[in-house]
């Protein structure tokens, strides 16, 4: 599964994308709870950034939305105008 990160989070993590395999069905919830485990980095962006938007294949989705390991995941913060 390739995972795009944006903004804040990309700035965080230090890179725009990574590649996981999952071998089972999971959430978006459960792939980012995985993604804590990779490294400090990762803990501390998601824990830094709150309320993370995602899409699965360029539709945004609740993050109780399963993924399989073919699909492309983009998670980034909450966008604001001004």
């Amino acid at each position: 599964m390739k995972i795009f990160y944006f903004a804040e989070l990309k700035q965080l993590i230090g890179k725009s994308q990574d590649l996981i395999i999952i071998t089972k069905k999971k959430t978006v919830s459960e792939v980012i709870i995985d993604l804590r485990k990779k490294g400090k980095n990762y803990d501390y962006a998601f824990s830094k950034v709150t309320n993370i938007k995602c899409a699965i294949n360029c539709e945004y989705v609740n993050p109780s939305k399963e993924v399989k390991n073919e699909d492309e995941l983009a998670l980034f913060p909450p966008v604001t105008g001004g």
